[in-house]
């Protein structure tokens, strides 16, 4: 039976003004798995004026009030686990491991924001002004305009909104077109049933055809004080230059074309175990997979050759079948753009060591590539699909200048037995993120998580996430009246 949903707009399912709807299909299966109402800048106008609305009751309220339904929520997200990650593989094609990953780590993001509702919200500062009291004091800024996108979307969506919603802030989530539920709807519905009063989060779902038209009237109402956006950096290019043009702060979680360096001196089991997990968790499709693989010449062909028969051996298939490790992509065009980015650079000279050839449907097999040059695009652009380059280098610096060629800058991995030299390599990558004996793919909600250049900027997580969702006023209370010159 098809699911029918509506907007969340005030505490209420509404229709879309229009009385239009969407499908939301299922990648493995080619059917209608839900029907969404298709929202349009109208209906973006009616969320954003309930989020203004709701907005002074909301930040009014006690820290701990604000702390107990993000608390509640979790303690609901796993209650609700098995239904969300169903929903992740109905919607998006992600094997069922993925989504139950993604509900437990949703969670916590909720519980993260809960802790952080009593940080300290301000510093006292010095003042040469005799008896006066002077602070800088963080307040919640607002309407926040939130985007969440497919590949990750209980925490994405989850994180789009738990931290600008605990510290007072309320919102209008656009969850993207391929997870309309998992990554909005289901979310509201499970703050509602954790207490979130009316208003304070809005979901406006919507048909691609329409989505450059929703995100404008999002961005650019002036009720909306901030934007935090998750996504491709093509979009968040838009989306930025939107927001810069209304002065509006934002935060932009962009792409990624993420390294991992294999040192000589690296435990070969390890790493080929590492860049396996992060080159094709949820089939690649991971702001933070890894793309390239900088191998020492010294360990390069027996490294690739023991990848590459782990990699042939990934069980493919149903994602809704539990062995399953790789699924469909999130539908045939992005399948058969990974096959393109394949098939030229094979044409160019590379060399398929798993994998490879034709996508079925929105199948692609996991795929091994070596011979990569710097002249094919798939040296350069960001896969997000189950494929991963693996380059010879000569040294640690040879590493690095590949590593640093790219204009990303989101995660990267040193994979050494010498944890002083895997440091000193990672400081001199350009990234916002580096890990040093893992690979690439690692999040945790209290650690500052974002990247540089084409990857964005702004950080999520803790208090740079409370920093990012409040604004700081100053404020001085003076200790007795003033003189004035005239």
């Amino acid at each position: 039976m098809t699911i029918q949903r509506e907007l969340h707009v005030g505490g209420r399912e509404v229709p879309a003004q229009s009385g239009r709807t969407t499908d939301d299909v299922n990648p493995f299966t080619g059917e209608v798995h839900a029907t969404v109402a298709a929202g349009g800048p109208e209906d973006i106008t009616r969320a954003v004026e309930a989020a203004d609305e709701a907005f002074p009751a909301w930040a009014a309220l006690p820290p701990s009030r604000r702390r107990q339904v993000l608390a509640r929520a979790a303690d609901v997200l796993e209650a609700r686990a098995d239904e969300a990650a169903t929903t992740m593989t109905a919607e998006t094609g992600a094997v069922l491991g993925w989504g139950h990953f993604n509900a437990g780590l949703a969670a916590r993001v909720f519980r993260e924001a809960a802790a952080a509702a009593t940080l300290p919200v301000g510093d006292v500062l010095t003042t040469d002004v005799a008896g006066q009291l002077s602070l800088a004091v963080r307040e919640p800024v607002g309407v926040v305009a939130a985007f969440a996108p497919w590949n990750a979307p209980l925490i994405l969506g989850a994180r789009a909104i738990a931290t600008p919603l605990v510290v007072g802030n309320t919102a209008v989530l656009k969850p993207s077109e391929e997870a309309p539920i998992a990554g909005g709807l289901f979310l509201s519905d499970v703050l509602r049933e954790a207490g979130l009063p009316d208003g304070v989060l809005n979901v406006v779902t919507n048909d691609r055809a329409d989505a450059p038209q929703v995100a404008e009237a999002l961005v650019c109402d002036p009720r909306v004080r901030v934007v935090n956006f998750t996504g491709s950096t093509g979009v968040g290019r838009i989306i930025g230059g939107l927001a810069a043009r209304e002065l509006k702060p934002a935060v932009l979680e962009l792409g990624g074309k993420n390294a991992v360096l294999v040192l000589s001196d690296a435990d070969l089991d390890h790493a080929v175990d590492a860049v396996a997990f992060g080159s094709f968790a949820n089939a690649g499709q991971i702001c933070m997979s890894t793309d390239r693989v900088l191998v020492h010449r010294s360990i390069a062909e027996e490294f690739t050759e023991r990848l590459a028969k782990k990699v042939a051996a990934l069980p493919h298939g149903d994602p809704a079948d539990p062995g399953t490790v790789i699924g469909p992509l999130v539908d045939a065009r992005a399948a058969r753009r990974v096959a393109d980015l394949v098939a030229e650079a094979v044409a160019g000279g590379a060399r398929v060591r798993a994998g490879g050839g034709e996508p079925e449907g929105a199948h692609h097999p996991a795929t091994v590539l070596d011979r990569v040059t710097p002249d094919m695009r798939i040296h350069h652009e960001e896969v997000f699909g189950p494929v991963v380059a693996v380059i010879e280098v000569a040294d640690d610096d040879e590493a690095v200048a590949i590593a640093n060629d790219t204009p990303y800058g989101l995660t990267a991995g040193v994979l050494t037995e010498d944890t002083r030299r895997g440091l000193a390599v990672a400081r001199r990558l350009r990234t916002g993120i580096v890990h040093v004996g893992n690979q690439t793919v690692d999040d945790e909600p209290q650690a500052p998580f974002g990247g540089v250049g084409a990857s964005g900027y702004g950080r999520f997580g803790g208090r740079w996430g409370v920093e990012a969702f409040t604004t700081t006023r100053w404020v001085t209370v003076a200790g007795e009246r003033g003189a004035f010159p005239f």
